[in-house]
């Protein structure tokens, strides 16, 4: 029996790349720092029965119509918005995404990022590297204190959760916005409610945790940059478009804020550029939250699993569009 024919859209940690060459016929694009161009992926998928595809590729009406056999889109991601999963749904294709394998360590991150930018630990390394320290100085760096401050968290979800758990551990005050309440939450981590604006008055660090979607996009820009404190500082680990970052550039320039730091860009990779480069109070990283070498082994691992079981007609552990297993499964 032939086995299914997949496109895979980088190479992943070599224990999933070894479980899909064992069961499919695997193409992949073979390039570790870019994702494949557009027309090498319309190209590829005309005659594939599954893709696993990355954040950095965008899985649309067009692509779809290029790919008659398609019958599931892996993505290597908790996010899915580079997908347009109606689209997909309509033409009975089911999505998978990988949750919860990466919460933990993106936690751990966005609570490195707050530790980092209050202390301003990255200043202190460049300036220390460029033979700049002279000698031990009462004024030099002066930060921010993390323990005993606010914390407001956007976005309650798993990692916004976990960010709350570790936060407590600094005997920080955590409010949180969302537009589900978490009353079970509140009551076991003592956590506040508030209304956004609010959540931005009030904290010392705002750290994001909401999904992208049309009502997020751009959720932080110049109006709620205002709110905020002047010794605040702004962490972003979910998607870069949820803040307007040229507005974040201003209020860090301006010193509407203290500083920020961010994981994701609204263009990734950012602009070389762009302003907020030339910016000593914020932290820039490459979308590195859920880099450890465990949970990007997992990750990769619950990706091709997602990929197989729709290939061996088996239930998803992960569906995004379960509705179109339902459809399946009632069909004669």
């Amino acid at each position: 029996m032939a086995r299914p024919k997949v496109y895979v859209c980088r190479p992943l940690p070599e224990k999933a790349m070894a479980l899909l060459r064992e069961r499919t016929e695997m193409r992949l694009w073979e390039q570790h720092h870019l994702p494949p161009p557009r027309e090498v992926l319309l190209r590829e998928v005309a005659d594939i029965d599954g893709l696993l595809s990355l954040l950095t590729d965008r899985i649309d009406g067009e692509l779809l119509d290029r790919a008659p056999r398609l019958r599931v889109v892996s993505n290597y991601a908790v996010g899915y918005d580079n997908i347009d999963v109606p689209a997909a749904t309509a033409r009975g294709v089911v999505v998978t995404h990988t949750p919860g394998v990466l919460t933990e360590t993106v936690a751990d991150f966005a609570m490195a990022l707050i530790l980092a930018a209050a202390r301003r630990l990255v200043e202190a390394d460049r300036y220390t590297r460029a033979g700049r320290w002279r000698s031990w100085e009462p004024m030099l760096f002066l930060g921010q204190d993390v323990h005993g401050a606010t914390l407001g968290l956007v976005g309650l979800g798993r990692i916004g959760s976990a960010v709350a758990r570790r936060a407590k551990g600094f005997a920080m005050r955590i409010l949180y916005y969302d537009v589900v309440r978490r009353a079970d939450l509140e009551a076991e981590l003592g956590l506040e409610y508030r209304p956004l604006e609010e959540v931005l008055r009030e904290a010392d660090f705002v750290s994001i945790h909401t999904p992208l979607t049309p009502e997020t996009r751009h959720l932080i820009g110049r109006e709620q940059l205002r709110m905020m404190k002047p010794t605040a500082v702004l962490v972003n680990t979910a998607r870069g478009p949820i803040v307007d970052t040229r507005a974040l550039a201003e209020a860090l320039r301006e010193r509407w804020i203290w500083g920020a730091a961010l994981d994701v860009f609204e263009q990734e990779p950012v602009e070389p550029d762009h302003p907020l480069l030339v910016l000593d109070n914020v932290i820039v990283a490459p979308h590195i939250a859920s880099a450890s070498t465990e949970t990007r082994t997992q990750m990769a691992l619950m990706a091709a699993e997602n990929l197989l079981a729709v290939l061996e007609g088996r239930r998803p552990p992960n569906p995004v569009n379960p509705e179109v297993l339902e459809r399946a499964r009632q069909q004669p």
